[in-house]
C-alpha cells in the first residue's frame, strides 16, 4: 500500500523519469519504482490535476495512455518545469558519500575506480552536501592494508577463488598458513575483515587484512560448504560463544567502562564502588592484555590459574624494569 507521503515522492520522480523515457510501458515503470502497475496508473490520473500555481486547465500536465493499462505505453507533455528530478537531501547525501568513502579503503584496482567515479557524480549532484560530508569522513578512519594484498583478496571475491593466507597470530605469537575460501569483507572499527571458510579450523573465520603477511591467488573455486553463513554483526563484530572460558572480573572505579564495553553475563556491585563481571573469554590472552592495560584497577577471580597466569606476566614484565 502507498501512503500521500510515498504518492508525492513518487510523483516527483516520475515525471522527469517519463520525461527521459518516452513511451515507456506501464509494467516497466512500475517495476523501476517497485509498485504495482495499478499504482502508477493511480498515480497519473493524479498528474492529469497538476500544474504551475494558478495554472488554467490547458496549462495542466498532460498524460496519454496508449492500449491496455499493464501493456500500454505512457506519454507525458507539459511538464518541462520539472525535468530534473529530486535532489539528495545534506543528511542523505552525508550518509551516502561517507559509506563510499569507506568503502574506497575496501576495494581496490577497477572497483576503485568505480566507487571513485560515483563519489564524484554524488559530489557533484549533492553540492554543499558534500563538503559536510568530507568533514564527517574525516572522523571514518579505516586502517589500510597492503594495497596487493587487498587486490588479491578482492578479485578472489570477484573470482569466487580459493586463497592460501600467510597469517600473522598476535595473541599467539605465530604465523599461520592456511587455505580459505573467501566470502565477503567486513569492515568493523576501522579494520577490514575478509570472512571466509578456513580449511584448517574447518569454520568460518574473520581475518584481518593489514595482518596478512602474504596471499596467494589458487587456480581453486571457493566453494565455502552450506554451514558456512555469514556472521550476524548487528551486535558488533565480536561476539561471546557458550563454548567460552566464562571469567570472573572484579572492576575497580577507574575500570567501570569495561562493564558497559564489553559483552559480558553479568554485572554486580562490589566492595568500595567496584563492579563483579562474569565474561566469556574466547582468547585468555586477550583477557590477560587488557588487565594488565588497567595497572591494576582489574583483577581476575576466576578461574584461578589464569589469575596465577596474568600475575607471572606481570612480575617478568616488572622484572625487565629492573633488570
Amino acid at each position: 500500500m502507498s501512503n500521500a507521503r510515498d504518492q508525492v515522492q513518487r510523483l516527483l520522480a516520475l515525471v522527469p523519469y517519463l520525461r527521459e523515457n518516452d513511451g515507456a510501458r506501464v509494467d516497466d515503470v512500475a517495476k523501476e519504482f517497485g509498485v504495482r502497475p495499478k499504482q502508477i496508473i493511480a498515480d497519473l490520473k493524479v498528474l492529469w490535476f497538476c500544474g504551475l500555481p494558478g495554472a488554467q486547465m490547458g496549462d495542466l500536465i498532460e498524460i496519454d495512455i496508449e492500449a491496455a493499462e499493464g501493456d500500454g505505453v505512457i506519454h507525458i507533455n507539459n511538464a518541462d518545469y520539472l525535468a530534473r528530478p529530486l535532489r539528495l537531501a545534506a543528511d542523505e547525501a552525508l550518509a551516502l558519500l561517507t559509506a563510499l568513502r569507506t568503502l574506497r579503503e575496501v576495494t581496490a584496482g577497477n572497483d576503485r575506480d568505480a566507487v571513485d567515479r560515483a563519489i564524484g557524480k554524488l559530489e557533484r549532484a549533492a553540492g554543499e552536501a558534500a563538503a559536510a560530508s568530507e568533514g564527517a569522513a574525516a572522523h571514518v578512519h579505516v586502517e589500510p592494508a597492503d594495497p596487493a594484498i587487498a587486490d588479491t583478496v578482492n578479485r578472489a571475491l570477484a573470482g569466487k577463488r580459493r586463497l592460501h593466507l600467510t597469517y600473522d597470530v598476535p595473541s599467539r605469537d605465530e604465523t599461520t598458513e592456511r587455505d580459505v575460501d573467501p566470502m565477503r569483507l567486513v569492515v568493523s572499527e576501522g579494520r577490514t575483515y575478509l570472512e571466509a571458510w578456513c580449511r584448517l579450523a574447518e569454520d568460518v573465520r574473520l581475518f584481518r587484512l593489514d595482518r596478512i603477511a602474504a596471499v596467494k591467488l589458487l587456480d581453486l573455486a571457493s566453494e565455502p560448504p552450506p554451514e558456512a553463513t555469514p556472521r550476524d554483526l548487528s551486535n558488533g563484530m565480536f561476539q561471546p560463544s557458550e563454548c567460552d572460558l566464562l571469567a570472573t572480573v572484579k572492576l575497580d572505579p577507574p575500570a567501570r567502562w569495561v562493564a558497559e564495553y564489553y559483552p559480558n553475563e553479568s554485572v554486580e556491585e562490589g566492595p568500595g564502588n567496584s563492579l563483579i563481571v562474569k565474561l566469556r573469554v574466547a582468547d585468555t590472552g586477550w583477557l590477560q592484555r587488557l588487565v594488565l592495560r588497567l595497572g591494576g584497577a582489574a583483577t581476575v577471580l576466576d578461574p584461578p590459574d589464569l589469575t596465577t597466569q596474568i600475575a607471572a606476566t606481570a612480575r617478568e614484565a616488572l622484572s625487565a624494569y629492573d633488570d
